[in-house]
């Protein structure tokens, strides 16, 4: 049996509550990326005795749509899954039942879910340093209560039909320190970002500001306005520190 993180995490937040909770099921797990637009998802083999952890971030209440279609090429045959989704502390709304139905679609059995808090991507005030000590400790018990069920989980918050997706909005931009190194557009997870002038598609970015926190120059920009408004709009559901929480 292998433990298995299948991940989704442009700017590492995602990852770090991920391998919390897969290290308290083996020091050794197998790691298949999400991000990498070059992976062909068809061929990853999961067996039907493998521990499986499928996360990804919350995007505005929804899963990132490129997450979801490169899930759903996965072959789970039968394996039982958990589904974490992570979110800045404002809400996660759809993300877990939209997880939840793209799991059962590659033939996952779904037997716990999770929603964890990490620092936010865009706004890093809000949720900032989080996952923290306290975080680490109560995502590592709700490892050890996941650790052995068998049980199909039997609901999870969220609606269906899922909540309409919004637009990318805030779309990173090369500033004059851009040295075209490249980098950015090489990682980004949904080939957004034109490998010539490095200019962001507007109509394919995400908005994960995966591009921001790989550049090693701090080379790229969004537009401070719209973060200022942004973060204004979500200031009142994110003051208070919201918790981790399971659903088995």
């Amino acid at each position: 049996m292998n433990v298995v993180e299948i991940i989704f995490s442009p700017t590492g937040g995602t990852e770090k509550v991920a391998h919390i909770i897969g290290k308290q099921w083996s020091e050794n797990t197998v790691k298949i990326d999400l991000s990498d637009a070059d992976t062909d998802f068809s061929r990853c083999v999961i067996n039907e005795e493998d521990q499986v952890l499928i996360a990804m971030p919350s995007f505005g209440g929804r899963a990132p749509v490129a997450a979801i279609e490169r899930l759903k090429k996965i072959a789970g045959n039968g394996a039982k899954c958990t589904l974490v989704c992570v979110y800045g502390n404002r809400a996660y709304e759809d993300t877990l039942v939209e997880m939840e139905d793209a799991a059962k679609e590659s033939n996952f059995r779904v037997i716990a879910a999770i929603a964890a808090v990490a620092e936010h991507s865009i706004m890093p005030q809000y949720a900032a340093n989080r996952p923290d000590a306290a975080d680490k400790k109560q995502l590592e018990q709700f490892a050890e209560q996941i650790a052995g069920k068998a049980e199909i989980l039997v609901s999870i918050p969220g609606n269906r039909p899922y909540k309409k997706s919004g637009g990318a909005g805030l779309v990173p931009k090369p500033t004059k320190y851009c040295v075209k190194c490249g980098l950015c557009a090489g990682k980004c997870p949904v080939k957004a970002i034109d490998p010539i002038d490095f200019k962001a598609d507007s109509k394919k970015c995400i908005s994960c500001m995966r591009c921001l926190k790989q550049c090693p120059h701090n080379a790229r920009k969004v537009n401070g306005a719209m973060v200022s408004i942004a973060s204004m709009a979500i200031k009142k559901a994110c003051s208070v520190r919201k918790e981790n929480e399971l659903f088995l």
